[in-house]
Parts: structure tokens; sequence; C-alpha cells
């Protein structure tokens, strides 16, 4: 089973706990893809160019000169700080973003209802090249710029996305369309875990103990009405569930220090 493990930015930004993530995720048996967040790295940037950040609904609004911070960052320092970090773990890494070997290609985001800049939306995934690599033994570290080939222009894009889409498209699916139960038959069997800092989806964000173990489409429309689950988790949800209606065999929520025990723990995306 391939494993498409994302990691969250509150990790990156603490040496401790990604160094121990990293040691955990280099010793996971199998193929395996990481793709990780940003952290507040680009934001400490932006803040000193003064270089206003916007949030909406946690998603980063990238400008012209945002996107010069978060390629430079993302795609560069997170990225290849994680893979020196893998190789030291004995994991032999390979750093991309998605305009390498044009392995996630996305459109830009429609300016309504939300003009949120220069913002991709997958629309297809190099699966061929992905493949190639990971059956040459490299561990694949995802960064979250991806790739307009029409206009030759790079792409903020969600991290949590980005995860989504190479699970869907490894699965045989295809990303941001539905495919009907049973067409994903032509991939490899996908497994996807977004591991961050709460050990999963809680009912009480101040209650590390209150965390749900299973969540379907009828249950999140009920936590997201009551106010339960908001800002940076939707989108980690809204993806989660793509992924487990498009084919992606298990889809798990958890946190980084779990990511070694059996199953994870944490919250597991039913259909």
């Amino acid at each position: 089973m391939l494993k498409i493990v994302k990691i969250g930015g509150n990790i990156v930004d603490n040496p401790e706990k990604l160094d121990r993530f990293l040691t955990d995720f280099a010793a996971l048996e199998g193929d395996k893809i990481l793709v990780h967040g940003g952290g507040k790295v680009a934001t400490t940037i932006c803040r000193s160019l003064d270089i206003e950040t916007v949030m909406i609904k946690g998603r980063r609004v990238t400008d012209e000169q945002t996107l010069r911070v978060v390629t430079m960052v993302y795609a560069g320092l997170i990225n290849k700080t994680i893979v020196g970090k893998l190789q030291r773990a004995g994991c032999d890494a390979l750093g991309l973003c998605g305009a390498d070997g044009q392995l996630i290609r996305s459109v830009r985001r429609a300016p309504r209802p939300v003009d949120y800049g220069y913002v991709g939306d997958p629309a297809a995934v190099n699966t061929e090249l992905a493949g190639k690599l990971l059956s040459a033994g490299f561990t694949l570290v995802a960064a979250p710029i991806t790739f307009d080939p029409d206009r030759g222009e790079l792409l903020n894009t969600n991290a949590d996305t980005v995860a989504s889409a190479l699970a869907v498209a490894m699965a045989g699916g295809q990303p941001g369309k539905s495919v009907p139960d049973g067409a994903c038959t032509a991939g490899r069997e996908v497994e996807l875990i977004y591991c961050f800092e709460k050990r999963g989806v809680l009912r009480d964000v101040d209650d590390e103990n209150s965390v749900i173990p299973r969540i379907d489409r009828a249950e999140y429309a009920r936590l997201q009405a009551g106010g339960v689950v908001a800002d940076g988790m939707l989108p980690k949800l809204d993806n989660a569930f793509r992924a487990i209606e498009n084919g992606v065999a298990r889809v798990v929520i958890c946190s980084a220090e779990s990511i070694s025990e059996k199953g994870y723990g944490g919250t597991t995306l039913v259909k």
C-alpha cells in the first residue's frame, strides 16, 4: 500500500517535533510520499518585508509578492530541510514541487466568489513520473507549489488539497472530478494520513481526550453547523472526504506522534 502523509505547519515550525516525526516517517515500510505545509516561516518573512498576510477560511490569499515568498520558503527552504533530515534518517528522499516534471498541474482559481490571487486547484497529477520515482526507491517530498502549464505560472496550493489530489490520482482517480464507486481500478491501494499537532478531530478543541473516532458526511455537516470544526480544519476535512469518496482506501487524521503506532489512532473518515 502506498502511504501519502501530510504534515502540518505546526509540526514544521517545531524542530524537535519535526525531527521526531521524520525519524518515525522514515521507518515506515513501503512506498511513501510526504506532503508538507508551510508553517509560519512564510508569514514571518512576509511581515519582515511589510507584505500583509490575509487568510480566508484557513486559506492564504496570495498576491504576486506573497507568491515569491511562499515559493522560496515552501519549495526551497522547508522542502530541502525536510529532504536533508530524511537523508540523515536513512530515507532516500527527493524533493519536488508541482512544476518539477509537471508533477501537479493546476488551474488558477476563479476570482469569484473570493479572489485568492495566485492560488491553484489541482487538475492533473503525473502519476507515471511519481510511480517511476517510487519504483526507483525514492521517497517523494512534495511542496505545495503547483503549476499551470498553459500560463507557465506557479500557484500556491493548499497542502491538504495537494495531498488529497496525489492520493486520488495514485488510486486511479482524477483530481477535482468525482469518480463513481468502483471506477478507480487502475491505480494503487492508497492510504492518506493527515498528521498535525492534535490527536485527531476533537469535539472540544481544549480536550485532547475528545477525539471523534469516525466521521461520515452527515456527522461532518452537524459538526460544521455546531461550530465544532472551523477555520483550517475545514479544508482538511473537505479534502479528506474528497479522497475517501474517490478511490482512496483509507483516510486518517491523527497526531504526528502517532504515525509509528498501528492504525495511527485519531479520526478515520468514512463514506
